[in-house]
């Protein structure tokens, strides 16, 4: 059910646990409001954005099924605030607006906007609800997103806000693409229930990696590996989540010990963005977590590969044609998610059903 956010203080709101600020940030209809942390998706909900997702690709596929898409948000607008740099993201979700039809803005330099004249960013994001219906944001810094909910939920112009990555926390539709690909994967193998998932990299920083590692635990028996260096290993909250929930897991600093038995491997880049001065980040032996042709030979056949990309020499390029290298798909995956995301966040989902039962299939 929903909750009325403006019964709350910032400070009050701030400081509830995040399974208790989802029903602030969810509509009566149980779609997401504003999409601000991976803790807001059950698994029908899930199950819900995957399915609407697959229907969303294939209705893309024929001329009138494009052009009816492209009808359903057409008096709708978005403004794209990236102040942290990002092209997949950034291009992902503007494609996925494109694909219901909405017009859309951006500002991807802060050094473009009044920013640059001292405005806070909670003021910009003001003035952009003054123009548009959706803002789709990104930036480095922690909690923005959320605190913009509540701000917009106080104002008489509240607008739904997706969370496009907000510090070090949470990517929650990354998560929800990077689940869509598994789901997707393993379409054939029973589902993501009961597979064994092993993260390889920088875990300690990967925001990518928290808000799956959540949304896993909405699945059954899928055992989590996180393999890193020790400066770069899980964070103990994510640990003590899964560990509340009863799943498995193991941490761990040997790749090739996990490969075998590894249903996904989700690979990371080092991300020393988040880097001091000193540049901490290259003094640490990544040499061992690295996926190339002789360790993806330690892998099942039916195995899939994961990035959320870019990549620099983690996967080897080698591995770009095998079969269970899904990073290109999962790329795109990440357009057809966010739009289902978009167009249930509008009320479109039900259009959308009634359309793909209509219509022959491509």
């Amino acid at each position: 059910m929903q909750q009325d956010i403006t019964t709350l203080t910032w400070e009050a709101f701030e400081a509830l646990p995040l399974r208790e600020k989802a029903p602030y940030l969810m509509q009566d209809d149980g779609m997401p409001f504003h999409t601000l942390f991976a803790q807001q998706f059950g698994r029908p909900l899930l199950e819900r954005l995957c399915d609407l997702a697959t229907k969303i690709r294939r209705v893309a596929k024929r001329r009138e099924g494009a052009l009816f898409l492209a009808s359903l948000l057409s008096h709708k607008r978005a403004m794209l605030y990236f102040s942290q740099p990002s092209s997949r993201t950034f291009l992902s979700h503007l494609s996925a607006c494109e694909i219901l039809g909405m017009r859309t803005g951006s500002v991807r330099d802060a050094s473009t906007s009044s920013e640059l004249k001292g405005e806070s960013q909670e003021d910009s994001v003001r003035t952009f609800s003054s123009y548009f219906d959706l803002v789709i944001m990104r930036s480095p810094a922690r909690g923005l997103a959320e605190r913009m909910a509540w701000v917009l939920g106080n104002s008489e112009r509240n607008i739904p806000i997706i969370n496009a990555g907000s510090g070090k926390d949470q990517h929650p539709t990354q998560a929800l693409l990077d689940v869509y690909t598994l789901v997707r994967s393993f379409e054939t193998q029973g589902g993501i229930d009961g597979k064994t998932v092993v993260f390889v990299g920088d875990l300690l920083r990967g925001r990518t990696v928290r808000s799956l590692a959540y949304l896993l635990t909405r699945f059954r028996d899928v055992r989590q590996i996180f393999v890193a260096p020790r400066e770069l290993q899980i964070k103990d909250d994510i640990l003590e989540m899964l560990r509340r929930r009863g799943v498995a897991y193991e941490v761990s600093h040997d790749l090739r010990r996990w490969l075998p038995e590894a249903d996904a491997v989700y690979m990371t880049r080092i991300q020393d963005e988040w880097d001091t001065a000193s540049g901490e980040s290259a003094r640490i032996d990544t040499s061992a977590f690295k996926l190339g042709p002789d360790e993806a030979a330690l892998m099942r056949p039916s195995a899939a590969i994961l990035h959320p990309l870019p990549r620099r020499d983690e996967i080897s390029t080698a591995l770009d044609r095998d079969p269970r290298a899904k990073y290109w798909r999962q790329m795109r995956n990440g357009m057809w998610i966010r739009a289902a995301l978009i167009a249930a966040t509008f009320g479109k989902a039900a259009e959308i059903d009634a359309y793909y039962a209509d219509h022959p299939k491509p």
